[in-house]
């Protein structure tokens, strides 16, 4: 596909089928690690790993500016041509294909291609938060790439992103960023009470470092084996006493015990007389829910949201 063919109508909320596209959605979160991976390693790090995640472009996806020594740079997943583009601030750039090849290809271009600029990195070579992690550097196992998919999941992305941060917008606390994560896969942004959490003693690493501040967070991802098929999603942390006896809107929505958060079908959302409202919807009870058992600040969200 390309950039001819990948135009969208607006307001088209397509469909993102799991079945038809996890293949591709496996190779391409292996490659998105891989990127992720360096904005890891050299960025600081914020509470709540706000380091760690990449960004919304009008092509696909953005580290934002990195620096390596005295080279200063950013890494661009173009979603539409299908390239991950490494641009310097000297004016150079890499460019490096996304489909066609097994992970471990990728990995070794990829990396090639930033010594070449000279920015030296080390990653850690192998996924994160993924059941069975092979090391990139061996995977022959992710291959499948689907142009047509990898734009699809793009496009939903988009509009998703535009809705949350309508959400965001009318909060007056801490919020992140609108922030894809590529260790989980999804699209979330999470609001602050301001208030600290002690993190569990036997927690891992990402939960310790993560999970030390009262949060709401909502979003959404593609599909997973545990839940296979898109659909959007909100908690509270920590979970307050009854969260899940709360009547979260619109119909469709619901507690999953299994995972123990809100999840809210993206077909009944594409479906809705306005995807938009059903989104903002879901976020806005959730928070009303969580808020008010949390015995938040009554005056942390802007009455809302705009018709």
């Amino acid at each position: 596909m390309t950039s001819r063919s990948a135009g969208v109508a607006t307001g088209t909320w397509l469909e993102l089928p799991y079945a038809a596209w996890k293949d591709t959605m496996d190779t391409l979160h292996m490659e998105l690690q891989i990127v992720g991976k360096v904005r890891l390693a050299l960025s600081p790090f914020e509470p709540q790993w706000a380091n760690v995640p990449l960004y919304l472009t009008a092509r696909g996806l953005t580290t934002t500016p990195m620096a390596s020594g005295d080279q200063i740079f950013q890494i661009d997943v173009d979603l539409i041509d299908h390239q991950v583009v490494v641009l310097t601030t000297a004016g150079d750039s890499r460019r490096v294909a996304l489909t066609g090849r097994p992970v471990a290809d990728f990995y070794r271009d990829f990396t090639a291609a930033l010594r070449s600029l000279g920015i030296e990195v080390q990653i850690s070579p192998r996924p994160s938060e993924v059941a069975d992690p092979v090391p990139f550097a061996e995977d022959i196992i992710h291959s499948a790439y689907d142009p047509t998919w990898a734009t699809r999941f793009f496009h939903v992305l988009s509009q998703v992103d535009l809705v949350l941060k309508e959400h965001r917008a009318r909060f007056r606390g801490k919020t992140s960023l609108v922030s894809f994560f590529w260790g989980t896969f999804d699209l979330a942004l999470s609001l602050y009470s301001g208030r600290a959490v002690e993190p569990p003693v036997n927690a891992g690493v990402i939960a310790r470092r993560g999970g030390d501040a009262e949060v709401i967070c909502t979003g959404f991802w593609p599909g997973s084996a545990q839940v296979p098929a898109p659909t959007f999603f909100g908690y509270a942390y920590p979970a307050p006493v009854g969260i899940e006896r709360e009547p979260v809107r619109p119909a469709g929505a619901h507690w999953d015990p299994a995972v123990r958060e809100f999840l809210l079908p993206y077909d009944d959302v594409r479906r809705a007389a306005s995807p938009r409202r059903a989104i903002l919807e879901f976020c806005d009870s959730l928070f009303e829910a969580g808020s008010r058992l949390g015995r938040w600040d009554d005056g942390l969200m802007i009455a809302g949201p705009a018709s």
